[in-house]
């Protein structure tokens, strides 16, 4: 079975619903060529996730974000974040960087949970640079690892990992399953000895 076949955009969206959607009135939507959070408002009873596509990836990234931020953010049209849109200097990326590492670590937990591939996203293919996306996803995976050893994982991601993880029938994770980015799947980190 492929990637493809197995991982059905809507199986995510029912799985968020069973999961979420009763206690934080939040519901996980496959509409749209841009990601985008809405609190709930006149045009929706409910707090709507909008990822992408139907790519699985923007799902999860929108999702590891709706994770993170606090109830009062939650109130705010994408969380009321910042974010400076690609083609950003040196100086920008660093920063956004420093925003992404989080996110996207359980965008990592997310995809081990549910055997589906991971990949860092610098996000700026229009930029003057070229990001390094191996220093990134070691500072993503430090994040990973620390999310694990301490049992620090936010508590709606550690519940969604878990709902992934029963769905895809997928083993608990540790952080051997997550190699470090230049080696191969498989190596032991020496810290999961």
């Amino acid at each position: 079975m492929t990637v493809t076949q197995k991982h059905n955009p809507q199986d995510l969206v029912d799985l968020f619903a069973q999961t979420f959607k009763a206690q934080y009135q939040t519901e996980l939507v496959n509409d749209g060529d841009e990601p985008v959070y809405l609190p709930a408002g006149e045009d929706s009873p409910y707090h709507r996730i909008i990822f992408a596509h139907g790519f699985y990836a923007s799902a999860f990234h929108e999702i590891s974000h709706w994770c993170i931020a606090g109830e009062e953010r939650r109130k705010l049209v994408d969380y009321g974040y910042w974010y400076c849109p690609d083609g950003r200097s040196a100086e920008k990326q660093a920063e956004f960087e420093v925003v992404e590492i989080k996110p996207q670590a359980l965008d990592w937990l997310f995809c081990a949970a549910s055997d589906y591939p991971f990949n860092v996203s610098c996000d700026n293919l229009d930029g003057n640079f070229d990001p390094d996306r191996v220093a990134f996803q070691r500072k993503v995976h430090a994040q990973v690892v620390d999310y694990l050893t301490h049992r620090s994982i936010p508590e709606r991601a550690f519940r969604f990992v878990e709902a992934l993880r029963a769905f895809y029938h997928t083993k608990p994770l540790t952080p051997s399953d997550f190699p470090y980015p230049e080696y191969p799947a498989g190596w032991q980190s020496p810290m999961s000895q």
